[in-house]
């Protein structure tokens, strides 16, 4: 059985018409590459898809800037002229709005008023004090973060001298008791020297009275280990 005919209208769902969109791109594009080989024809595709999305297919043997202009001469349509049109009118555009903005500069530093009314220089002072205001809000900021920051290191800086006098008040204290610097004071080293096995203090007795010297004693030395 043959297949039966398609009926040719838009399809609704959009799952189903980006494939058919999908297969029947590669069914055009390979067809128009077997009339490039075939043929010796030069061949140019250009498709947009529903979402916007281009795809182009030139022969191998050409460019897409030398088919259209091989078209413009053929044709005798200029296609760049429009969008030359577009673009210069667009750059005459940008420039008339840098030479309004440039005239607005002078006339906010007091120059060109003269050919201002009224209702313009009431309008000319009102721009000036809007501009005044943000300048205003914008000084106040830059200087609420400075001032901010200053703080901020000040407290740092108070609490590193308030560490520095803790430790100068320690070590001083720790002058005070002799403490030395395995943390000993001297009254101790004295008294572990006192008592130490290989220190030794000597003592000398003498008897005080006369008579005993000649009773035949005889002079002791006493030490204490």
């Amino acid at each position: 059985m043959g297949r039966g005919k398609i009926e040719i209208k838009k399809i609704e769902n959009t799952t189903n018409r980006q494939v058919t969109y999908s297969k029947r791109r590669s069914g055009i594009t390979k067809k128009a590459h077997e009339l490039t080989i075939l043929c010796d024809a030069e061949v140019l595709l250009i498709m947009f898809s529903s979402t916007d999305k281009l795809f182009e297919y030139c022969s191998s043997t050409t460019n897409t800037k030398k088919i259209l202009d091989r078209y413009q001469q053929t044709t005798g349509i200029d296609l760049w002229n429009y969008q030359y049109k577009k673009m210069q009118d667009h750059l005459n555009h940008l420039k008339e709005i840098n030479k309004n903005l440039c005239r607005e500069i002078r006339q906010r530093s007091g120059g060109e008023l003269g050919d201002l009314d009224f209702e313009q220089l009431r309008g000319l002072e009102q721009k000036v004090d809007s501009a005044l205001k943000l300048v205003r809000l914008r000084k106040e900021h830059v200087i609420t973060t400075q001032s901010q920051t200053s703080k901020k290191r000040i407290r740092q800086q108070e609490e590193a001298h308030s560490c520095l006098l803790r430790a100068l008040g320690e070590r001083e204290l720790g002058s005070d008791f002799g403490l030395g610097d395995n943390g000993t004071t001297d009254f101790d080293s004295s008294f572990g020297l006192a008592n130490g096995g290989q220190h030794m203090l000597a003592f000398r007795l003498q008897p005080i009275q006369p008579n005993l010297h000649n009773m035949g004693f005889n002079t002791h030395d006493l030490r204490l280990a």
